[in-house]
């Protein structure tokens, strides 16, 4: 039997149009009541024309980048948990 379980990360962004500056909030909750984030940045050169969409699209890149690293160190804990052994999970 198969089951489908779906996860919905949330992301929300904050952007400075002057400075040019966009950040990005990314949270998961997990089935297991736990919430994981993530946080990302992006900065537009002086010189660049505004694109808001770029902006948003690096930031999130870098938010969801932290979230993954923050999943699969929890998972390596889980896993540590049962097999009292160090997890050595790779990306």
């Amino acid at each position: 039997m198969q089951t489908i379980v779906g996860w919905h990360v949330d992301i929300e962004f904050s952007e400075d149009e002057d400075t040019g500056k966009t950040k990005a909030s990314c949270l998961v909750r997990l089935p297991d009541g736990t919430e994981l984030r993530g946080h990302g940045r992006a900065k537009r050169h002086p010189d660049d024309m505004g694109q808001q969409r770029v902006g948003e699209e690096i930031a999130a890149a870098r938010a969801l980048n932290e979230l993954c690293r923050n999943l699969m160190r929890k998972a390596g804990h889980e896993i540590e948990e049962v097999t009292h052994i160090p997890a050595h999970i790779a990306m």
